[in-house]
């Protein structure tokens, strides 16, 4: 009796631990978040690390080397997208480090107020550039349009409001650049928030 209790015993307690272990590793792989604090005000981005991780590791790296402050929304598009990340406000494209994987088909939607990686006609060549979707834009899904989509790596939880503001400001010709706001939207500072 006494060896059947203690197995009985021995199963809880590993029952027990087995759970705690899972809720520490479910708390340790939260998703993380990102304020933009721009010169139209801010916004906070929460990641998707578990569907898009390459992405995400990829994104993040940029926010620690702080390449996004500094850079402008250089393409905006009412009705579809705003784009940043990539361009100075003298015009200028920072450098980046390589491209990555393209991860479109992990089962997340270019739907309003999500951001994915911009990228040329190459599928795996995304750096540091990325977009807003200020629609639902179900025609950048995997494998639209191209065969490919373009990877959403989460969505705005905050601030939408300024991307509103960013989307409806003119935009003209600016450097061989179309679609610039003619009216500079800035990046001065962007955070991991803990």
């Amino acid at each position: 009796m006494n060896t059947k209790l203690a197995k009985q015993a021995r199963r809880a307690f590993m029952g027990l631990a087995m759970a705690g272990a899972w809720c520490l590793c479910a708390h340790a792989q939260a998703a993380p978040s990102v304020q933009f604090q721009t010169s139209a005000g801010d916004f906070v981005i929460e990641l998707n690390a578990e569907k898009a991780p390459k992405t995400v590791e990829n994104f993040l790296q940029y926010v620690n080397d702080k390449h996004y402050e500094g850079t402008v929304f250089h393409r905006v598009i009412d009705g579809f997208m705003v784009q940043g990340g990539g361009f100075t406000l003298a015009m200028a494209q920072k450098p980046t480090r390589g491209p990555i994987a393209l991860e479109a088909a992990n089962g997340l939607r270019n739907d309003r107020g999500t951001i994915a990686m911009a990228r040329s006609g190459n599928p795996n060549s995304a750096t540091a550039q990325f977009f807003v979707n200020v629609v639902d834009n179900p025609g950048l899904n995997a494998p639209q349009p191209d065969g490919f989509g373009y990877a959403v790596f989460g969505k705005v939880s905050s601030g939408m409001e300024t991307i509103d503001k960013i989307r409806a400001l003119p935009t003209g010709n600016k450097s061989g650049m179309q679609n610039v706001p003619l009216t500079p939207i800035t990046i001065n500072f962007v955070r991991i928030l803990k």
